[in-house]
């Protein structure tokens, strides 16, 4: 069970699978853990290594006390930290919802250690104060919720079912890591230089128009919409999830 300490923060990642091909770094959704890609490690790990991992606050992983531990970019150094435990230069990169954020981030800061980008269900964060507004306010209530209800917050979500949660490890994450500042990620949309899918589950109505313009932003996107899944498309249709994903990650 391999653990990583950042700075007194013990990290929990998994490496499964294994060959030759480039590594795959995947990061869950908020609220969720590295428990919910278990219905794809057997597909995407043929032939490579895929590493999955606990944010801070979520799963295994631990929960510090310090609100200030939270945020972007300890999230984006704990990925690069992990990859360096695995002794893995480059990766292909990617996550669902928050993960895909992340990875967008990540990209941001470590551009030669992606060989490409794989966005699922999520969105770059906002150009507009007001709708930066809005997700915080309601990144605020998810907060409050788990601090007031603990577990029963959960939403009925797939992919929060799958893990152990910490109530108030995710309050801490949703005001550190959920919430956003600024628009720098989606900023740097047009930037990104590698290719990159971009997969929505076509009942995940929260997040098409941001599939949308991620798609028509970034020069070599690749836009796939699966029928009949929602916000977690990787667990409401795993075999065109893993079909869509390995046609990807084998072209490239």
């Amino acid at each position: 069970m391999p653990w990583l300490d950042r700075h007194g923060v013990r990290i929990r990642y998994d490496v499964t699978g294994g060959g030759d091909r480039t590594p795959l770094l995947l990061s869950h959704g908020y609220g969720a853990s590295r428990a919910m890609w278990e219905p794809n490690l057997a597909a995407l790990g043929a032939g490579r290594a895929v590493i999955t991992w606990d944010m801070r606050g979520h799963g295994d992983s631990d929960c510090p006390d310090d609100q200030a531990a939270y945020s972007h970019e300890a999230s984006v150094a704990d990925m690069a930290a992990i990859l360096d435990a695995c002794d893995v230069d480059t990766a292909m990169v990617g996550g669902l919802s928050l993960g895909g954020y992340m990875s967008l981030a990540f990209y941001r800061e470590h551009p030669k250690r992606v060989q490409c980008l794989l966005l699922f269900d999520t969105g770059p964060g906002f150009k507009n104060d007001e709708s930066r507004r809005r997700w915080n306010e309601q990144a605020e209530a998810t907060a409050a919720r788990y601090e007031q209800q603990g577990l029963s917050a959960l939403s009925s979500s797939p992919e929060v079912s799958r893990g152990r949660h910490d109530p108030q490890g995710l309050a801490r994450a949703a005001r550190g890591m959920l919430a956003q500042r600024d628009g720098s990620v989606i900023a740097s949309l047009r930037d990104v230089a590698v290719p990159t899918l971009v997969l929505v589950g076509a009942d995940d109505t929260d997040f098409l128009a941001a599939a949308d313009y991620m798609a028509a932003t970034i020069a070599d996107a690749e836009k796939v919409v699966l029928p009949g899944a929602g916000h977690a498309a990787n667990i409401d249709q795993p075999e065109a999830f893993n079909a869509a994903v390995t046609s990807f990650l084998n072209r490239h």
